[in-house]
């Protein structure tokens, strides 16, 4: 899902010695990486409430099964983002909590 592109970012630093130059363009490398997981997180977990709104105003299976796909790549991405130490364990676990309950509360409200 996400590919590393190798380009020289340019970062006007005040670092006198070689590693530490390094250090700064790595951390900013990392950041911009981090940066793009959260924010996919955000579409994801955004597109999974616009499915079950879908789900909500006209129940069929089609709706049902997009519900359920958007929750897994949600969930996928967010354990990922917890794998990797962009988020913290209990941010992620927090996430997906309330993205699993606003679902539950969606696919039982027959």
């Amino acid at each position: 899902m996400f590919v590393m592109i190798k380009t020289s970012i340019y970062v006007p630093s005040v670092a006198n010695n070689k590693s530490a130059k390094k250090r700064i363009q790595i951390a900013e490398r990392n950041r911009l990486i981090n940066k793009s997981y959260k924010s996919t997180v955000r579409t994801l977990t955004k597109k999974t409430l616009e499915n079950c709104e879908k789900y909500k105003n006209n129940p069929n299976e089609d709706n049902k099964s997009l519900v359920k796909t958007s929750l897994n790549k949600a969930f996928s991405l967010i354990d990922k983002a917890v794998k990797k130490n962009v988020l913290h364990k209990n941010n992620g676990a927090n996430k997906k909590s309330k993205i699993n309950n606003f679902v539950k509360t969606t696919l039982n409200s027959k």
